[in-house]
């Protein structure tokens, strides 16, 4: 099952790249992207395409090489080999091509705190070649649209965390670029921040038709924001597709949710042993099994609680989701 998704995916990303080069499909492309930094390969043989107006995920666990692969599509660094194209003209011979028409979110606050929200707005502004009324209008058009116009004449450093990362997001939009990387943007912030941030990509995408690649430590943001999803491991992609293509990576599996008062190490051992279970992740308040449809392994879990005098508190059976392929295919989470 698991080859003939992957030759399927093969096939399909063959023809799009054939369409890319033709410049009928993809705004931005990378083709065999690779970086070394001496003897250590960070990315290897990385393929990966935008399409204009889609919002594109990039998932990985910590190394997996996603902040590198978006240095090396934004320009910041240079492929050690490949190359990155946005609309079939090379970034990696000139880098310019690119750069006016792109904003980025880095994963760090990238601001002066000593200084207000407009102050850093109208330097950052300079800096992309903005100057008189069409810098005044674009400064109030990105502080409306990250919601902070009555606190634009605060210093930085007393903002909020939220706060913070929203101004960082209004200077990547001051130029009005076509395609925006956002490198884990509410990494660190209260829940509402985040909320109101996907709410504002959302917007970005589905309304403006702004061009969004989004990585991040949290499934459910790219689960929600994304049409398309890449996963990276150990510095390559080893799965892309719609959420809903990735997830039938598992279609003839189900997931078994276990809820117990408290952790309990042996019976989760145990339960790796039984014939038929594929998978066991011991979760903050029980366990989660991957087995096989229709498997019928309710009765001996029961039987198995009981031999460790395990009281299960409540069972769910449930499709697989995207964390589950994601758990299968890196055999970690998100934020190891």
């Amino acid at each position: 099952m698991l080859s003939s998704f992957f030759y399927t995916l093969k096939e399909i990303n063959q023809t799009v790249s054939k369409m890319a080069l033709k410049g009928e499909y993809a705004v931005l492309e990378t083709t065999n992207l690779k970086k070394m930094f001496k003897k250590n390969v960070a990315v290897s043989d990385v393929n990966l395409y935008l399409d204009k107006g889609e919002s594109v995920g990039l998932l990985g666990p910590n190394g997996a090489g996603k902040s590198t692969a978006i240095s090396m599509i934004s320009s910041l660094v240079k492929p050690t080999a490949g190359d990155v194209t946005w609309h079939g003209k090379s970034v990696v011979k000139d880098p310019n091509v690119i750069r006016m028409y792109l904003g980025v979110v880095p994963q760090d606050i990238a601001l002066y705190k000593e200084l207000t929200a407009v102050e850093n707005l109208r330097f950052f502004g300079r800096i992309y070649g903005l100057k008189g009324k069409a810098l005044e209008s674009q400064m109030a058009n990105v502080l409306e649209i990250v919601g902070l116009t009555e606190r634009k004449n605060e210093l930085v450093k007393h903002y909020s965390g939220g706060m913070q990362r929203r101004i960082n997001i209004a200077v990547a939009l001051l130029h009005e670029p076509e395609i925006i990387i956002m490198d884990e943007p509410t990494v660190g912030i209260d829940p509402q921040s985040r909320n109101y941030i996907l709410e504002m990509v959302q917007k970005l995408n589905q309304e403006k038709g702004m061009t969004v690649l989004y990585t991040s430590h949290y499934m459910e943001e790219v689960e929600r924001l994304c049409d398309r999803i890449y996963i990276m491991d150990h510095g390559k992609v080893i799965a892309s597709g719609t959420k809903q293509e990735l997830t039938s990576i598992l279609s003839s599996e189900e997931t078994i949710w276990i809820e117990l008062d408290r952790s309990y190490p042996d019976l989760a051992a145990e339960l790796n042993e039984m014939e038929g279970v594929l998978r066991v992740t011991e979760t903050d308040n029980g366990i989660k099994l991957i087995t096989p449809k229709n498997s019928r392994l309710l009765g001996s879990i029961f039987q198995a609680a009981e031999r460790q005098q395990v009281q299960i508190t409540s069972l769910n059976v449930q499709v697989p989701t995207l964390e589950d392929v994601f758990l299968h295919l890196t055999g970690r989470k998100l934020r190891d």
